[in-house]
Parts: C-alpha cells; structure tokens; sequence
C-alpha cells in the first residue's frame, strides 16, 4: 500500500497531568492487584502460557521490557479524537470502530524493542467486537520527561520488510516532548531503540476494523 504519510503526530497533545495520571494508575493498579508487571512477549506466545527460562531469554533477544494493561474508558476518550484526525489528515481513512486493551509499557536500561509491525497474521478469534478483525491503526502516547531517560527512540523503517528493498528509517523525534501521541498503520515497520539510562514510559493501543477489501 502506497502512503503520502507513514505516520502523523501531535506534539505535547496530552497535559502533563493526563501522562502521570496513567502511570500511576499502571503502577499503582500492578501494586493493588498483588499483579507482577509482565515480561513483554511476541509472535504466538500468549500471557497464560508459563514460559521456560530458555523462551524468555529467547523473547527478551527481540523484545524486552515491562507492560501492565490499562481499560478505563477515560483513557480511550483522551486519546481517540487524536486517532481520528490522523487517520483523516493523513488520508489514510481506515475503517475501524474498536480498540484492543491499552498497554502500559516500561523501558529501563538496556530494555528495547526490535524491528516488527502489530498486524496480526489473521483476522482476531476473540469473541466480541475483536472478533474478525485486523489492526488498523497503532498509536503510541509518550508518558515521560526525555529529560528522565536517554535512548528508547521510536524509529520507524518504510520499507515495510519488502525483500531486497534498502531500509529507509526515521526516528520519530516529534514524539520525544512528553503527552506526544503518533499514530500509524499498524503494518509500518518500526522498533524501540535499547534505553541506555533512566525510564521510559508509554502508552500503547491498537485500533480495529474489518478486513481491507
């Protein structure tokens, strides 16, 4: 799919207030639960498995670090007016009407996240209003100060994983002020570099539709 805009994004778009609200209410949720924050997994690992030591060193290779899920409705009413105007400014025009749970996400020191997409392989099995449908569109909310970590920059690569095809890659330092949202295709090629001091907290969210015909 050919795109004019491979992402779009709002500066400062959420108040200071709104970010420490969610990370408290991820920290503190974890705390109230008697909840561990969970090891971050990929591919077709899912969170009720219990993974061996050997699959978690594994996981932690592409994909290391914290998440804690987050449903309150105030949290979606924040943030989809800002998933609206970037799928109309950018001409995407994705049909979606659902969002998957929020996921809070923790990035300490040496934590990352390599190369991938969040399209799912197939349309979701989960009964509901998931059911049938694919990612559409992907956000991600920036929850700190970049004064409170280094490294952990979102970086996306345009290519789309095309064999043969050079990588053509930009980090995304619009979003480094802290209550800044981008929104993007969920099948853009992207990655977390490695945190190399601090804490890095964001806010994470797939929105669905059907199919694209």
């Amino acid at each position: 799919m050919q795109l004019d805009y491979h992402y779009w994004y709002f500066t400062s778009a959420l108040p200071a207030a709104t970010c420490d609200k969610i990370i408290n209410l991820g920290k503190t949720k974890q705390g109230e639960r008697n909840f561990i924050i969970e090891q971050a997994l990929t591919g077709s690992l899912t969170y009720d498995q219990k993974l061996s030591k050997e699959q978690i060193e594994k996981v932690k290779k592409k994909r290391d670090s914290n998440i804690f899920w987050l449903e309150e409705e105030w949290i979606y009413h924040s943030i989809h007016p800002f998933i609206h105007a970037a799928n109309k400014n950018a001409g995407w025009n994705f049909d979606w009407d659902c969002s998957e749970p929020c996921q809070f996400t923790i990035y300490k020191k040496g934590q990352h996240y390599d190369w991938h997409s969040d399209s799912l392989e197939k349309p979701s099995e989960k009964e509901g209003l998931q059911k049938g449908k694919i990612r559409k569109l992907s956000v991600t909310v920036s929850l700190s100060d970049p004064e409170n970590y280094k490294g952990g920059e979102l970086e996306f690569d345009f290519k789309n994983n095309e064999p043969g095809k050079k990588s053509n890659t930009a980090v995304c330092e619009e979003i480094l002020p802290k209550g800044s949202i981008v929104v993007f295709p969920s099948f853009v090629w992207h990655r977390v570099r490695k945190v190399t001091d601090g804490e890095r907290n964001s806010l994470v969210m797939w929105n669905l539709g059907y199919p694209f015909k």
